[in-house]
Order: C-alpha cells, then structure tokens, then sequence
C-alpha cells in the first residue's frame, strides 16, 4: 500500500513539472502570425516584409513558415523545444502536416545561440534533414547569426524553404549549390590576387607611356569577370528566389498540422 502512495506521488510530482514545462512555451499569437519576434531581434520593417512574404505563401500553398525567437528555451533542448512548439500552435494544415518552424534563440550573457528548423511530416521528403543541417543551418542560418544579421538569415533560408516547398529545385540541387558557393568563397580571394597583380604589372608597364591603353584595361576588367562572374548564373544564389508577394495580411490562422522528428538544428 505504500508503495501504491510513493508511486502515486511521484508520478503526481512529474505530471505537475510536465504541465509547468509546457506552460513555459509561448501561448499562441493572437491573432495568428507566422513571425513572432519574442526576442525582440528584428524591426518592425524587417518583421513586415517577412511575415508579408510568408503570408502570400500560406496563402497560395496552404504551407505555413512560421519564425519563432525566444530569449529562453526553459530548460529544453532546441529540438524538443521546436517540436513542442509546433505541436502546441498546430503550425501547417491538418492532413497535410506542411508546417516548418524556424526557432531561433540568440547568444545571451554566457549561453550559447541556438536555432532548430523543425520540418512537419508532410514536407520531410522535400526538406530532409540532411538539407536543414548541411545546407540551410550551415549555409544559411549560421553564417548571418554570427554576424548579429537574423534578417538576413531569415530571409535567405525562408527564401530557399519556400523555392524547395514549390518545387523550384530539388533538395540535391540546393546542396550542390551551396557546396559551390562554399569553393567559390575560397577560390574567390585568389582570383581577386591574381587580378590584382595582373593589374599591378599592366600599370608598371604602361607608366613608361604614363598612361594605361584602353586595351589593357578592357582586358583587365574581362579577366575579372570572368575569374569571379562567370559562372554567376550556374548554381549561385542568384538562381534561387522564393520571395512572395505584395501584400501581407491574415493567412487565416494554423490548421492543426503534426510533426514527427523532422529537422535539424545547430548553435554558435
């Protein structure tokens, strides 16, 4: 019989934590809104034109992107924070289950910044998780937070989540376009070197005439271009726009969706 009453209290005890735990999440925005600066790290203009873009989206896809920033994750890991969250606001359609949430919790004080994209159960097989850790997180998200640029990483990667939702171009594609960005940042210092030099040597050439021919500065500016830009429009970012439209406005609230595991996540 007591030990009926100790296993009564215990499992009392951690029903009553799991019941605070989860009163620890932010409520769900009312009314509904799809970028929920909690954190306070973007401006009202940054705020707008964010929410206006995935506004039209939810509106012509029924996908909902949802952003979240939380000064704290209450003692949960970024993960299971996300999953929660989303489960508890029903981000995506019911059915469908196409919600994505992007969690963002900045650097404070002595803790570390955190940020999970949590992908619902409908979108797993065009967003897999070796997109939202390889590329999205690690191309995308990381780079600006560590710059204190989250609009820039907010809009970037909800740019690519909408143009892979869309179809626009394929998880494999994104990948290899970000593993070419990636090479061509390294590749670009040494190109703007040897422009440089090449430069430098039709200058010191040309001083004895005191001026520098038409020629060799054409010829310049062509090796430059070609060194940095000639491959612009061959798996750069420029190929991949997901923007929405013009007008922002209700997208009609969340519809219920599910998620089961989906995402991945990263920290700086």
């Amino acid at each position: 019989m007591r030990f009926k009453y100790i296993s009564l209290l215990v499992y009392l005890l951690l029903f009553s934590v799991t019941v605070s735990r989860a009163q620890e999440l932010p409520a769900r925005p009312d009314p509904p809104r799809l970028v929920n600066d909690f954190a306070g790290l973007l401006s009202s203009q940054q705020q707008y034109s964010l929410e206006n873009k995935l506004v039209n989206f939810a509106r012509s896809t029924s996908t909902q992107i949802v952003i979240v920033s939380v000064k704290s994750l209450s003692g949960y890991d970024k993960a299971d924070f996300s999953f929660k969250l989303a489960e508890k606001w029903g981000i995506g359609q019911k059915g469908k289950n196409n919600g994505i949430l992007i969690l963002v919790k900045p650097k404070l004080e002595n803790e570390k910044g955190e940020v999970f994209v949590a992908v619902g159960y409908g979108l797993e097989a065009v967003v897999p998780d070796a997109v939202a850790r390889q590329a999205l997180v690690s191309a995308e998200l990381l780079p600006a937070f560590k710059k204190d640029d989250y609009y820039t990483g907010l809009d970037r990667s909800t740019d690519v989540l909408i143009s892979l939702t869309k179809g626009e171009f394929t998880a494999k594609q994104y990948i290899q376009s970000t593993s070419k960005r990636k090479s061509g940042s390294s590749g670009g210092f040494i190109a703007i070197i040897i422009v440089l030099i090449i430069i430098f040597l039709f200058k010191r050439g040309n001083n004895q005439y005191h001026h520098i021919g038409p020629g060799q500065s054409f010829l310049g500016g062509m090796i430059l271009g070609n060194m940095l830009g000639g491959d612009r429009h061959n798996g750069s970012w420029s190929d991949f726009s997901g923007g929405g439209g013009s007008s922002g406005g209700d997208f009609g609230g969340f519809g219920g969706g599910s998620f089961g595991g989906g995402g991945a996540g990263g920290s700086w």
